[in-house]
């Protein structure tokens, strides 16, 4: 594995699909903050380099992951749909629910994480007009090779809203003390705080695969035009 401290991130996580969990044990922004080159995020993080690159050698090893940046681009929309739109349609209503559950029942507990029903709601709502923007108009466009102003601007739109998305999600880190649960927690407050976790790495393989890997070829592709 030849990897370059003065890679950036977005490139790694593209070119090595498994060092995404490598980044995200260390908590590095691998998809809105993907234009880090790998030297400065080990620097913020105190860790030498030479150590990191070895253990996405060894992730790399153990576990099997997909390349998109050489797929059609059509076949890659159709994964993000499937794997990343759906979900969050199936997983966010519930993860709602249950926090709703856990703010009523445990409103006593100075643990409870207040407003989590409210700040999840909101982001649920922002995302579902961001996922139809994609799905009705921008992706399409980028399926049959739309080229000019329009398209450009609307990547660049929809990759301001990924930043915005990710310092959201990074709210609810915060509210949530990193998704540890209490103590005291419940079933349901412990499968919610599992849930939001996954929910967070999930969110940031969809916006990487979209800011790191579409946007750019659709955005070259335009260039060679």
């Amino acid at each position: 594995m030849t990897i370059d401290v003065n890679q950036t991130l977005g490139q790694i996580a593209t070119a090595y699909p498994t060092s995404t969990f490598v980044f995200m044990r260390h908590r590095l922004d691998f998809c809105c903050g993907g234009r880090q080159k790998l030297s400065d995020a080990c620097k913020e993080i105190g860790v030498e380099p030479e150590k990191l690159i070895a253990e996405i050698d060894r992730e790399a090893s153990a576990r099997f992951g997909e390349r998109w940046d050489t797929k059609p681009i059509p076949e890659l929309i159709d994964f993000i749909i499937r794997r990343y739109h759906d979900t969050l349609r199936s997983d966010v209503p519930m993860l709602i629910e249950a926090a709703r559950k856990v703010e009523r029942v445990h409103a006593a507990k100075p643990s409870v994480p207040k407003g989590l029903a409210d700040k999840l709601t909101q982001i649920w709502d922002e995302l579902q007009q961001h996922l139809f923007k994609e799905e009705s108009s921008v992706f399409p466009a980028v399926r049959e090779g739309s080229r000019g102003k329009t398209i450009h601007g609307s990547l660049r739109g929809l990759m301001a809203e990924h930043d915005d998305q990710g310092e959201a999600i990074r709210a609810v880190r915060e509210l949530t003390t990193d998704f540890v649960p209490p103590p005291e927690a419940c079933g349901t407050w412990r499968g919610l705080y599992a849930g939001l976790e996954k929910l967070e790495a999930e969110l940031m393989e969809h916006i990487h695969l979209e800011n790191n890997v579409m946007f750019p070829r659709a955005l070259a592709s335009e260039s060679d035009a």
